[in-house]
């Protein structure tokens, strides 16, 4: 059985900006508010942090800050993803140096490459670290899954022992539990598919949602995970509006306008994403308010 990171919600946080850079000051806020309303664990640095909008010193500041905000009250996931798969070791490898507990890494970008290509990609990164690896399946933004059969061979590495799996692909999800069992843990990557990813053997989240309802994405796990089922379904329903309008334009664009309205300072999202449209915020607000945030 691999080493289990966190049960739950984490949440993929969100980075907010100044032009001058990151704010630092309202990230530490965003950070306690999370905290406070029991998440189970924070990723930092992810497509949802704008990773890949910031420079090299800015994500390992946002690492290094968060980690020492959240001082091992929960776990602090690092995002060190990339396509360079030096550059992903040496992120790795700054990352557990500052005292991440756990690297998420997404499959290589535009350059791609096939599934023996993946193996070796993450085999030379989990040799470089000693920190518990999620694998992070998005196809619909890098171009490439990572098969069933590609998660087994990667599940017999010792400290690769989870993946975020965000093909959306269900079946793929339960064959991928049923081919590795406990040597890979599964969270679920997509806000709408919570619960069906938890009923094929998910062990929790990694959520947009959270950042703007924590306790409430968090309870939807544990009461799924306790045994009430009926209510954790019921809360998987009744957020649909809320998660479709979270994504109704490129993430993270509309949850840091939605931040924005509930009365954070997130600031914009960096070039070449932009501020939410006039349709997505009409949409954003009724959804909020449906949800009676607002």
């Amino acid at each position: 059985m691999k080493k289990i990171i966190f049960k739950g919600c984490g949440t993929a946080i969100i980075t907010p900006f100044t032009e001058d850079g990151v704010n630092f000051d309202e990230f530490g806020k965003l950070l306690e508010d999370q905290i406070k309303n029991h998440v189970d664990a924070i990723i930092v640095c992810g497509t949802t942090g704008e990773a890949s909008t910031m420079t090299l010193e800015e994500k390992k500041a946002t690492i290094k800050y968060a980690i020492d905000k959240v001082a091992k009250r929960i776990p602090v996931i690092a995002g060190t993803g990339g396509n360079c798969t030096k550059s992903v070791i040496e992120m790795t490898k700054y990352a557990e140096s500052v005292g991440a507990d756990a690297a998420l890494i997404v499959t290589p970008y535009y350059n791609k490459t096939t599934q023996d290509g993946l193996v070796a990609h993450y085999s030379e990164i989990a040799k470089n670290t000693n920190l518990p690896i999620i694998l992070y399946s998005v196809p619909g933004r890098t171009g490439v899954n990572i098969l069933p059969s590609t998660c087994l061979e990667l599940s017999k590495i010792e400290n690769i022992v989870a993946i975020k799996e965000a093909s959306g692909n269900l079946s793929q999800i339960a064959e991928i539990k049923s081919l590795c069992g406990d040597e890979l843990n599964i969270y679920s990557g997509n806000d709408d598919q919570i619960t069906p990813i938890l009923s094929v053997g998910g062990i929790g989240v990694i959520s947009v949602l959270s950042n703007v309802m924590p306790e409430y994405t968090h309870n939807i796990v544990n009461y799924f995970l306790e045994g009430n089922t009926k209510e954790a379904i019921e809360m998987q329903v009744k957020a649909i509006p809320l998660i479709k309008a979270l994504f109704c334009e490129v993430n993270p664009i509309p949850v840091k306008a939605a931040l924005n309205m509930l009365g954070w300072n997130m600031g914009k999202p960096r070039l070449p994403l932009i501020p939410l449209s006039e349709k997505g915020t009409t949409q954003m607000e009724k959804a909020l308010k449906d949800m009676n945030l607002l």
